[in-house]
């Protein structure tokens, strides 16, 4: 994938300065020919020293820049493309080097700008609108990826890498029937993927039709039985469907394989919570919420159980640190504002209890969102 994705740069980054793009400058032949014999330190020097004599010669200052790339010198390379666009910002060929220098650092924020431009300037520039894609990707900025993504997948329908990207983008960007789609075809020339049928899975629960999600996860869980996300994702969709008993299975199954999967021991605590085994739920609870501070779904359910037990002072510290995670659903408001009410604190019961009006309630959240906190990077 790395060589597959980096190769659509190498031809921008060595084609656009010929000779006759430098020949009236003062002694650039000779950094040519230097360039050619592969001695790059000495050929920078020659620019340099071109450079020197006509400060306001945009087009060495970007054959500066094509040879500092050549030397993985990209924040010196990016330097002096920026010094070439100032003085002429229409010289061909330097925006897509610029975006290609800061890309290749992995600061793809500062590419987009230059990959823009130069797609701008050339609407049919292949290159360009991959890069621009791979770019908003790596920024996970997914709504825009998929824009360029999906105009680059469809030019090269060959390349599985490209449409990888583009069905990660679209399950990100909650482009749900767009991800299946990729992920189908994936299927179709990886057929005991179990990577792509979890991933179709989880499209096909945020498209609301997590009996298929179900089919997909345990056809992926007969490929790979010894995944433990992959067990906990087939847990969650039972769980979501309320068949708790093959839910907890798989959550077992999951920590059978990761012993601190925090996810995995939170869903297994909150059923033994519907179960009313409380004991057994809160040990599981506060274990996944020392595993990962930031889980809600356990602070959530520890509030809701402490307050079961009248333990009111208790409840409140898990409850205002799922509030604090997500301020904006209802549920954390509403036992806080129960809480502060047992407690006699009738002001901030009050307050909670108001907020709860203004907010509605979030349905389950979809597969896609609980795997993981973000789909694979970008290769560097």
């Amino acid at each position: 994938m790395k060589n597959r994705i980096f190769a659509w740069g190498l031809t921008a980054l060595f084609g656009f300065f010929s000779v006759s793009a430098v020949a009236q400058s003062s002694g650039p032949e000779d950094a040519i020919a230097l360039q050619q014999q592969g001695k790059w330190d000495e050929a920078a020097q020659v620019w340099r020293s071109v450079i020197q004599k006509n400060p306001k010669n945009a087009a060495a200052f970007a054959s500066l820049g094509v040879v500092l790339s050549r030397q993985q010198k990209y924040q010196e390379a990016a330097s002096a493309y920026r010094k070439a666009l100032a003085l002429n910002p229409k010289l061909p060929g330097v925006q897509l080097n610029l975006g290609l220098a800061e890309f290749k650092q992995g600061h793809f924020q500062a590419a987009i700008a230059p990959f823009h431009a130069a797609l701008v300037a050339d609407p049919h520039n292949q290159q360009a609108a991959t890069l621009l894609g791979l770019s908003y990707y790596g920024e996970k900025r997914f709504e825009e990826a998929t824009k360029y993504l999906e105009v680059s997948a469809k030019a090269d329908p060959s390349n599985a890498e490209l449409h990888d990207l583009l069905a990660q983008s679209c399950l990100w960007a909650k482009k749900y029937a767009c991800a299946l789609d990729e992920f189908r075809q994936i299927l179709q020339q990886q057929p005991d993927s179990a990577a792509a049928h979890m991933l179709s899975g989880e499209a096909l629960d945020g498209l609301g039709r997590t009996t298929e999600a179900i089919v997909e996860f345990q056809t992926a869980e007969a490929a790979s039985p010894k995944d433990a996300n992959l067990h906990f994702g087939l847990g969650y969709l039972f769980w979501k469907s309320h068949q708790y008993d093959d839910a907890k299975r798989q959550f077992n199954d999951a920590l059978s394989i990761d012993p601190n999967h925090p996810q995995a021991l939170a869903y297994l605590g909150d059923i033994e919570m519907k179960k009313m085994n409380m004991d057994e739920a809160l040990r599981l609870l506060k274990m996944a919420a020392g595993a990962k501070s930031d889980l809600r779904f356990a602070y959530i359910d520890l509030g809701a159980i402490l307050m079961r037990q009248k333990k009111f002072a208790d409840a409140v510290a898990p409850l205002q640190r799922a509030e604090a995670l997500d301020p904006s659903q209802p549920d954390a408001h509403y036992r806080l504002g129960q809480t502060y009410q047992a407690l006699g604190k009738t002001a901030e019961s009050q307050k909670e209890l108001a907020r709860v009006r203004e907010l509605h309630q979030k349905e389950d959240d979809p597969l896609a969102s609980k795997m993981s906190a973000a789909p694979p990077p970008l290769p560097q």
